[in-house]
């Protein structure tokens, strides 16, 4: 029988407090990874106390530290952190994301920034600073979406943002692949998670026609998908974005 078993390895997960980011942290350090939860430091605190009571919970190989993806010195000074406390860095799982749903007419310089900034940009910033940093033969996983292959109404921001991680992601696996260093990302259909919640329910009930499932994606589902990425199963797939839908195509 074969298991995946990442002791020893050292990951990051930005955007780690919750939804996706956190079942993914939660799935490697089963694996036995140790797991940096990264968060977004915001006015209230409600992401920190997310992120650092997820660690806590985790219990050992267990840690969150801040980052906004946006700001490159901000994430060298994290990733910097990483390296100097466990000594390397293996594994990158891009999770960080937003939504600022609204059709083109509607939508805003600055809903149109924001999203860009954070969903595709963040995922450059992150990779350009963590690659020098990974140690030969690691893993870059990068959360597409569905709606970067199908693109949705009222999400020009977001699926442009998320077909930018499918091409950047085929870039960077050519980039990195003297290093052994893989390259991947996943595109969930709808989740349900926070984020997928915030889908009028009127909207989801219409996807659910889509779905050959007939159901939506839990967290886990998506964040086991990552897991084998992360795995040395996984070491002959590079370039790839694994679609994890239930059978939705059009």
């Amino acid at each position: 029988m074969t298991f995946i078993d990442l002791s020893g390895k050292v990951a990051v997960v930005t955007g780690a407090g919750r939804g996706l980011g956190l079942a993914t942290a939660t799935v490697l350090h089963a694996a036995g990874a140790t797991v940096v939860l990264n968060y977004f430091e915001d006015r209230e605190g409600i992401n920190q106390n997310l992120a650092q009571s997820a660690a806590t919970a985790l219990g050992d190989r267990a840690i969150a530290l801040p980052a906004d993806v946006r700001d490159r010195a901000a994430l060298e000074v994290m990733l910097d952190g990483v390296i100097d406390r466990f000594g390397r860095l293996d594994i990158v799982v891009n999770n960080a994301a937003i939504l600022r749903d609204k059709s083109v007419k509607k939508m805003t310089d600055d809903e149109w920034s924001d999203v860009i900034d954070t969903n595709l940009t963040g995922v450059y910033n992150v990779c350009k600073g963590a690659q020098s940093r990974l140690a030969t033969g690691g893993r870059i996983v990068s959360m597409a979406s569905i709606s970067g292959v199908l693109g949705f109404f009222g999400q020009a921001n977001y699926s442009s943002a998320k077909a930018g991680v499918i091409a950047l992601t085929k870039v960077l696996s050519k980039e990195l692949a003297p290093r052994n260093i893989t390259v991947n990302a996943v595109a969930p259909g709808v989740v349900l998670t926070e984020m997928g919640q915030s889908i009028p329910e009127n909207v989801r009930e219409q996807m659910l026609t889509n779905i050959p499932l007939r159901r939506f994606g839990e967290p886990r589902e998506i964040a086991n998908v990552i897991l084998f990425l992360c795995s040395d199963l996984a070491s002959y797939v590079t370039g790839q974005t694994i679609h994890v839908n239930g059978g939705w195509w059009g």
